[in-house]
Order: C-alpha cells, then sequence, then structure tokens
C-alpha cells in the first residue's frame, strides 16, 4: 500500500458491503484495530460508516457495533431500510447508502489529500473520477480473490490504488476458524454482529 504519513485521509466504509466481503473471504473484522491500522499509515481525520437499519426492527443487531462506533472515533451515517415482497415472494430489502456516501466524499474532498472506499460498487466510479479532478487520491478495499470478484473492473481502473482486502486482513481480522481466546486472555474484538441482511437479496444489488 502507498500512503503518506502525512496525508489527511478520509475513510469511507460501506458496512455491509465490507461485511458481505469479510464473509466471502473468511473472516471478522476487528474495527478497533481496523482504524488503528490506517492511523498508523497516515492522518485519518475522519473515518465514516454507513449502515441501513430495517424499520420494521424494535432492536437492531447492528446497534451494539453502531453504538460502539460512535464513540470510538468513526463518524456512523445510517437511515431506514425499507423491507417488502417482491412478485415472486422473495423477500427484499431496499437501503442504499450510495447517496450518503458520495455527498459526504464531495464535501470532504477540498478538505482531505486521500479517500479511502470499502465498497466494490462500480457506480461509484463516476464519484472517484470527480474527486480526483479535485486533487484527491483515491484508494478502494474490496476483493478480486472472491468468485466473483467482488469489485468491478470500471472502479477498479479508476482508482489509484486497489487495495485487495486479503492482503490486509491479518491487520485487523480474527478468522473465523480459529478458536476463540478466554475472556481473561484476551480483550474481545469488535466485530459486525450477525448481518441483518446477509441472508436477503438487495433488489440494488441487481441493477
Amino acid at each position: 500500500m502507498f500512503f503518506q504519513p502525512d496525508d489527511r485521509t478520509c475513510l469511507f466504509i460501506d458496512g455491509s458491503s465490507l461485511y458481505s466481503a469479510s464473509r466471502h473471504l473468511g473472516f471478522d473484522v476487528d474495527y478497533r484495530n481496523l482504524l488503528t491500522f490506517f492511523r498508523s499509515k497516515c492522518n485519518v481525520i475522519r473515518a465514516y460508516y454507513y449502515s441501513a437499519i430495517l424499520e420494521s426492527e424494535e432492536y437492531s443487531p447492528l446497534k451494539p457495533l453502531t453504538d460502539w462506533l460512535v464513540y470510538n472515533g468513526y463518524s456512523l451515517v445510517t437511515k431506514t431500510a425499507r423491507e417488502f415482497v417482491d412478485q415472486n415472494g422473495r423477500r427484499r430489502v431496499k437501503g442504499s447508502m450510495d447517496i450518503e456516501l458520495a455527498v459526504d466524499m464531495m464535501e470532504m474532498a477540498p478538505r482531505i489529500d486521500h479517500a479511502v472506499l470499502f465498497s466494490g460498487d462500480a457506480d461509484f466510479r463516476r464519484l472517484l473520477e470527480s474527486v480526483q479532478r479535485q486533487g484527491v487520491r483515491t484508494s478502494v478495499v474490496s476483493s478480486v480473490r472472491t468468485s466473483p470478484p467482488l469489485i468491478g473492473d470500471d472502479l477498479r481502473r479508476q482508482a489509484d490504488q486497489f487495495i485487495e482486502l486479503a492482503d490486509i486482513a491479518a491487520q485487523f481480522t480474527r478468522r473465523q476458524a480459529e478458536s476463540r481466546p478466554a475472556r481473561h486472555q484476551q480483550q474481545a474484538p469488535v466485530r459486525h454482529p450477525a448481518d441483518q441482511f446477509s441472508e436477503i437479496d438487495h433488489d440494488d444489488d441487481e441493477e
């Protein structure tokens, strides 16, 4: 990875996308160590985390994570997702955070040197192109080691730097196959809880 220690850097984390990528690669994300890792590489001035929450749930399984993020260096951006049943009787969720992420990146562009996007959605290609014209260097964190790859070719080509998630996973993850240490031996990592969308088809992903 190429990072300058003094670069004013902003992380833009699509929570659902990062969870999906880590699940495909077989590890859990420790968000405490993720932020520590990037802070060791550059001057992280803001770390955004984006998550949609189902309006039908009185208590979201994401709440423990989102509560922790708010008090530990992340800027949390959420909105209500809408759940419905399509014409084939399949459960769907509509709750894309693309607009929120794009607006924040555009607003931050004049104030930063480097934008790091955690997503493989090719729809963000035009966004990266726009902030690059403002002098911002861009990196995209996703994976090509899954089948199919989780990053669109257009987005990967547009980014100044592509970071393979599997290559840096050891810095802020714990493999699911590993045995869990006793509580007195190690502080539990901050991970994404059981994702409420993990078994649901996203209608936005099919567009």
